[in-house]
């Protein structure tokens, strides 16, 4: 959900969450209760509708008004390409108010979720394997300089995802690359000209996948393979001012890395073409990196500014008081989203260390220094595939719920003849309330019988940790992840994090009869899948445990009393940006 997806350390040990869905992260999993009544399950309320003309009226909706958004403790992306766009904050902001894609998530009236057509006509048409999918792009559909969106430039967007040197925080990476029938060696237009797996025929686009893909629908609701202008928007400078083909547009100067993102109407944006966006605000204003007390005291004020602000995180300390002091406009969301640890898989060969590794992982504390809620904002994870994920198996790593015991920890230390045994990894001291979880980390460590380095570290994360020459990143034994499926399936949330040479693969993981199984499960029968996903899941963590889930997740979202349409996107992790509006 990354920032492009990835960005810099932002809590303690915790980095920017990733992928469509999520938050902060690098919490907890450990002692609690586990607490599974707090999740709603997202794919029981997940629909594929074939919608048309205008996205249905917010009821009271009004026009007008500024609304100010509020980002405590993340830096906001480095760049707004949408080629690059795969975090929480930056899919969720961009994808609901300026960039639009094949198809698209929307709210429905009952609060579940829907997938509807956004620039295609329909949800697609695939033939019967599912190795072709053929959409056709409105008509009336334009770029905030009032030229059609064409196939040809969805075209060039889907080719373009392939660079993945260029676009290294993009989810191309894992999903064109890996499904899309271009050549081995093909790196996008720029480099390597044109690829026939994709065609466009006047408004119509056939892409030919180089296996079965029957969730492609549910990938083209990232605008990383929505349209790309065809002159003009080269990398880096076009993420400075991507061209907006959604309700709002980024006026001159609106975009300041990491600082603020500023939005204004879109004037050539057609609400009749967009089942699923509104344009009910004059001006979004986005503010990156903010601190989380301040942010919880000016909702707090009830004052005029307060009024017409969004917070998209909360923090635990006030959590009481502005649920009383904010009433409906006080949200508690799941998404379905993990925060994990992951011992490099060359270093930590033995299962024991990590096993010691999760045992030693002081959960209650880590999470109240952090300023999370045990049991509440964060609770007590298993496997990789999350609660709701259709196919997700009811298992234990390690036969029960890792939870803080540093006496066993010791144990399996011993075991493996590394008693004492040294964990390094990077820290953000940049903040008090980051850098109070690390250190409770880092003392549940210890008292579990580890000898610990934390390195200071306050730039991207996960670009030093894809950086194979950095002396820092050599000295690494225990890294991070936190990731949200990119739709509910376990083929988002597994291969992403395990697949050998997947950049989000941390640990650098690496076992043939796994990557097999990942091959294998995309041939089998589409009723098949869901289970098989499940079964690998509780496998890798009972054979090999490369990442230490720590904690399942929800979200705190709070806005002032003039904020009307206030609700959360299930799909996304996030506020739903969409319905926003400003009570007169």
């Amino acid at each position: 959900m990354k920032r492009t997806k990835s960005l810099a350390v932002v809590a303690g040990f915790a980095m920017v969450t990733l992928a469509a869905c999520g938050g902060d992260g690098g919490d907890g999993g450990g002692s609690g209760s586990t607490s599974k009544d707090k999740f709603i399950d997202p794919a029981s309320s997940f629909e594929l509708v074939e919608a048309e003309g205008a996205a249905p009226e917010v009821e009271g909706a009004e026009e007008g008004g500024v609304i100010t958004v509020l980002v405590p403790s993340d830096p906001g992306p480095e760049d707004l390409d949408p080629t690059n766009g795969w975090s929480v904050l930056g899919n969720s902001i961009q994808q609901a108010l300026t960039n639009r894609s094949l198809t698209q998530y929307r709210r429905n009236p009952e609060g579940g979720t829907e997938v509807v057509p956004d620039l295609a006509t329909d949800l697609g048409t695939p033939n019967e394997d599912f190795t072709e999918w053929t959409f056709t792009i409105k008509d009336g559909v334009k770029w905030e300089t009032g030229d059609p969106v064409t196939a040809e430039e969805v075209k060039n967007g889907i080719l373009r995802s392939f660079d993945t040197e260029t676009f290294t925080s993009g989810p191309g990476q894992a999903y064109t690359v890996g499904w899309v029938d271009c050549p081995e060696d093909y790196a996008g237009p720029t480099k390597s000209g044109d690829c026939d797996a994709v065609q466009a025929d006047g408004q119509e686009l056939t892409i030919r996948m180089s296996k079965s893909f029957p969730d492609f629908n549910l990938w083209s609701t990232f605008m990383a393979i929505g349209p790309i202008p065809l002159e003009n928007s080269e990398f880096p400078a076009y993420g400075r001012a991507p061209l907006s083909t959604g309700p709002y547009k980024i006026p001159e100067g609106g975009f300041r890395v990491n600082e603020s993102l500023r939005l204004v109407k879109n004037d050539q944006w057609d609400p009749a073409t967009d089942p699923a966006r509104h344009q009910y605000a004059d001006e979004f204003l986005i503010k990156f990196d903010q601190d989380q007390e301040k942010t919880d005291q000016i909702l707090l004020s009830g004052n005029a500014d307060a009024a017409t602000t969004v917070a998209n995180s909360l923090g635990a300390t006030n959590a009481n008081a502005l649920k009383e002091a904010l009433g409906s406009n006080y949200i508690q969301q799941t998404g379905q989203c993990i925060s994990t640890r992951t011992p490099d898989y060359n270093k930590i060969p033995q299962l024991e260390i990590r096993q010691a590794i999760a045992y030693g992982f002081d959960f209650d504390n880590v999470q109240l220094a952090s300023g999370n809620i045990p049991g509440v904002t964060r609770i007590p994870a298993q496997g990789l595939m999350p609660p709701g994920m259709a196919g997700r198996k009811e298992f234990f790593p390690a036969g029960e719920q890792f939870a803080y015991n540093p006496e066993k920890a010791k144990q399996l230390l011993e075991e493996a003849g590394e008693p004492g045994f040294k964990l390094t990894y990077i820290y953000d001291d940049s903040d008090a309330e980051t850098k109070a979880g690390a250190e409770a980390e880092k003392a549940g460590y210890e008292a579990a019988g580890f000898t610990v380095e934390m390195i200071p570290y306050q730039e991207d994360a996960y670009a030093l940790f894809d950086d194979a020459d950095s002396p820092i990143n050599k000295k690494l034994n225990l890294r991070a992840t936190n990731w949200c499926s990119d739709w509910p399936a376990g083929s988002t949330m597994i291969p992403p994090l395990v697949q050998t040479g997947q950049p989000y693969n941390t640990s650098y993981f690496s076992e043939e009869e796994v990557d097999q199984r990942i091959e294998e499960i995309a041939t089998l029968p589409i009723e098949e899948q869901a289970d098989a996903w499940g079964d690998l899941d509780e496998m890798i963590a009972q054979k090999y445990l490369p990442n230490i889930v720590t904690a399942y997740r929800n979200d705190l979202f709070g806005a002032g009393a003039n904020i009307g349409g206030f609700t959360g996107d299930a799909a996304m992790s996030a506020i739903n940006y969409k319905d926003l509006f400003v009570k007169p």
